[in-house]
């Protein structure tokens, strides 16, 4: 049922997550930064694929595994409560440093932009592993294909919008001095996301 479906959460921790500094964001920051709007656009629809790739992957994936195994619920939702809490932890643990923001600029033609970009999302283990979380999050085991269909979607959607954001934002440097100026307090409100989020897994299962 669409009603037992906790959309505000599952887009709530996937924005805090989608936006919040790594490789995909900062690649597409660098990237817009130094080779434009075009590019970091480029790079942008590729990680996007990247995105779409894992969410799918991990919606009907683990769906699947559900449907024969109950207790992979149970199992994710502490995964998932233990790597919610990891990236806060990282988030507050950055919002404390002093360091500099590091961007990762990419170069190339807009196809090798993009295949860089997707290459970046699709290698790297952490995404399905939130994903997987996500969907363990805010989904009831007893969702239909259409139910979890939406959900990707809605994701999906929202992740678009952030991504190719960045990409946007990036291209000017006023919204870069502005960024790198608020990282910090950018750091810290993502860490209280992350927990917020982390909290909720074990509170919706201990109800």
């Amino acid at each position: 049922m669409l009603g037992e479906i906790n959309f505000i959460l599952i887009l709530l921790a996937a924005f805090i997550a989608v936006a919040s500094p790594g490789p995909a964001t900062l690649a597409i920051a660098g990237t817009s930064m130094r080779s434009g709007r075009r590019a970091g656009l480029a790079v942008s629809s590729g990680v996007m694929t990247g995105s779409l790739f894992w969410s799918v992957s991990a919606a009907f994936g683990l769906a699947a595994i559900i449907s024969t195994n109950a207790w992979v619920l149970d199992a994710m939702r502490y995964l998932g409560t233990a790597y919610l809490m990891y990236l806060a932890f990282k988030s507050g643990r950055s919002a404390l440093a002093q360091k500099e923001l590091q961007i990762a600029p990419m170069a190339g033609s807009m196809k090798v932009l993009y295949l860089k970009g997707a290459a970046l999302h699709l290698t790297n283990p952490k995404a399905v592993l939130f994903f997987a979380a996500l969907y363990s999050l805010g989904t009831p085991t007893t969702a239909t294909v259409g139910e979890l269909a939406l959900v990707i979607l809605a994701v999906a959607i929202q992740s678009c919008i952030i991504f190719f954001g960045y990409a946007l934002l990036f291209s000017t440097e006023k919204m870069t001095r502005i960024y790198v100026k608020l990282r910090r307090l950018f750091e810290a409100l993502l860490a209280l996301g992350f927990g917020y989020a982390g909290i909720r897994i074990l509170t919706a299962r201990l109800s």
